[in-house]
């Protein structure tokens, strides 16, 4: 039976296409889902301030009436112009080579109408987007801020033509109970460079103290990655509006210079997986109350970014911040640390958390494929 293509227009078929992995992850232990508002958001040009750069357009694959698949095709203008690339993002499908052709189609399709030649993903609107297919990792469970994928989606894009462009690790920590020796040179840090870490009374006093400065430093210090763009300030405060209510102090770090300039950054959050599992990726009417009780009883962290300007790289900055996040984990019971996807090839982040013995714990992909 044939696949028929359908380009998302009506409210209807976007809650189809929002509401599909449900379906399709139905019984997978470890795939959590999305926070479904956080999905109608993204897609929604009034809401996500990637729009102004960006455009975008979402697919449904069907077959007897029944959906089978979905797909989004985004172009990043800032970041996507000079390679001619159009993205794929937002792809589930079931175990059929003829689903994701179709889906696959359709964004090289409307991709080549726009002058694109070559296609790379799973990639976001941004890197603020989850991104990056799972080829390793699948015992265990996605943290709530990462893709999860059955394993013969990369096998089935390779089969299409599609290689590696750029993989991701993810490692984590078990927190030892006492401080590594490399914490005592935190102190000689600070006075040589004249830095020092700053404790907040409260997450909304440093929201508004260092919030829009945090994300301009992320800026400057996330340039040279692959595919970044730079977020602008509109998606800046909803970041912030999106983030602050659920950061902890104790699981944040931001180191200023001599002028209160932030220069380094760390945050981190305790574990959402389990609780976004639970309320079925709805936060109402009562998917919330497991999400706030993950938010205070909780033994693993997930940490969400971690950034130093480039002029300071060399600075000894980790030390402070993952001092400040060590002594909060001790104080809160927090055993175990899984750290965001790094670049595999960023050996200057890959070599900052030695001293904890990290693990292997999950690694993505981002393909691509000339058309």
């Amino acid at each position: 039976m044939s696949v028929e293509i359908v380009t998302v227009k009506t409210k209807a078929q976007m809650r189809a296409f929002v509401t599909y992995p449900y379906k399709l992850y139905a019984g997978c232990d470890n795939y959590v889902p999305a926070l479904e508002g956080d999905e109608y958001d993204t897609f929604n040009p009034a809401k996500n301030g990637a729009y102004e750069f960006c455009e975008a357009e979402c697919f449904l694959a069907y077959r007897g009436g029944e959906t089978v698949g979905r797909v989004a095709a985004i172009i990043n203008h800032k970041a996507d112009d000079a390679l001619k690339v159009v993205r794929f993002g937002w792809l589930d499908f079931i175990e059929d080579e003829q689903v994701l052709c179709a889906l696959i189609d359709a964004v090289q399709k409307w991709g080549a109408e726009r002058g694109r030649r070559e296609i790379r993903g799973p990639w976001g609107f941004t890197d603020m987007d989850k991104e990056g297919l799972l080829v390793a990792g699948y015992e265990h469970i996605s943290p709530f801020t990462c893709l999860y994928n059955y394993p013969y989606y990369g096998t089935m894009l390779e089969k299409l033509g599609f290689s590696k462009d750029v993989d991701w690790t993810q490692r984590y920590i078990t927190i030892p109970d006492q401080l590594p020796p490399m914490f005592q040179y935190a102190s000689l840090v600070e006075q040589k460079f004249e830095i020092h870490s700053v404790v907040p009374r409260s997450m909304g006093e440093m929201s508004r103290k260092y919030g829009m400065q945090i994300f301009h430093m992320y800026n400057e210090a996330f340039a040279p990655l692959h595919g970044f763009s730079p977020l602008t300030d509109k998606q800046i405060k909803k970041y912030l509006q999106t983030y602050v209510p659920i950061l902890d102090k104790d699981f944040i770090s931001v180191v200023v210079d001599k002028n209160d300039r932030p220069i380094g950054f760390l945050f981190c959050v305790p574990s959402l997986s389990k609780a976004v599992k639970k309320a079925k990726g709805k936060l109402f009417p009562f998917g919330f109350i497991h999400v706030l009780r993950a938010l205070k009883k909780n033994d693993t962290l997930e940490a969400l970014l971690i950034g130093v300007l480039p002029e300071y790289q060399a600075c000894g900055v980790p030390v402070l911040m993952f001092r400040d996040l060590h002594q909060g984990c001790l104080r809160r019971g927090i055993k175990k640390l899984i750290f965001n996807p790094q670049l595999e090839d960023n050996y200057k982040v890959q070599t900052l958390f030695e001293a904890y013995n990290p693990q292997p714990y999950m690694r993505r992909r981002v393909y691509k494929k000339s058309f």
